[in-house]
């Protein structure tokens, strides 16, 4: 052991040029600097009654902006529609905030107002609101040309897409009515509907 610590010495004098007495000296002063200098970047552990405060603000802070955020983005609640026209759907585009936010899929209409951040009014997706998108989301297109729900003429894959489209629709809105055409009935007045092109005197 002696022999050891004394090839030690003979070492770090060889190698440092200084005394070992001089050499543990710096290297004991170099610790200290070093934890002197650490010390000054790493936050001291607060108080605890400074701590529960800074919880206690962060939770109310937290609840404060959950509360804006609700008020802000109130979702209307979801009315059953019926039969609408392709025109009549057009009013529920996200315009009016007071009305839901609808979108169509094969001729049946969903309430998609719980993801107005993605079909409401400056969205990724807000062109496909108050319409029947079902050709552009099977073509994955943004073309204004493809937002109807004719559906002809599409291939295999892509009438796979838009079935995709729809079970995600159905497992994740509220279906709220569906599309009619313009000239498929009309209501008289005593709330029955005839077919448009029938005449009242049965004619």
């Amino acid at each position: 052991m002696v022999a050891f610590f004394a090839a030690v010495m003979d070492t770090v004098t060889t190698y440092t040029g200084l005394s070992p007495a001089a050499f543990f000296t710096i290297l004991a002063l170099m610790c200290v600097v070093y934890k002197t200098v650490c010390s000054m970047f790493v936050d001291p552990e607060p108080p605890e009654d400074l701590k529960n405060k800074l919880i206690s603000s962060s939770a109310a802070a937290s609840a404060a902006t959950a509360a804006n955020f609700s008020n802000q983005t109130v979702i209307p609640e979801t009315v059953q529609l019926g039969e609408v026209t392709e025109h009549e759907l057009r009013a529920y585009d996200g315009s009016d905030p007071n009305k839901p936010l609808l979108m169509a899929i094969k001729g049946q209409i969903y309430d998609v107002s719980r993801s107005r951040m993605f079909y409401g009014p400056g969205g990724p997706y807000a062109m496909f609101a108050g319409r029947d998108a079902s050709r552009a989301l099977a073509l994955m297109s943004f073309d204004p040309q493809d937002l109807t729900g004719n559906i002809e003429g599409l291939s295999d894959s892509e009438l796979e897409v838009l079935q995709d489209w729809e079970y995600k629709f159905m497992e994740k809105y509220v279906k709220v009515g569906q599309i009619v055409s313009e000239q498929t009935s009309k209501p008289t007045k005593n709330g029955d509907k005839v077919p448009e092109n029938q005449n009242h005197d049965g004619a």
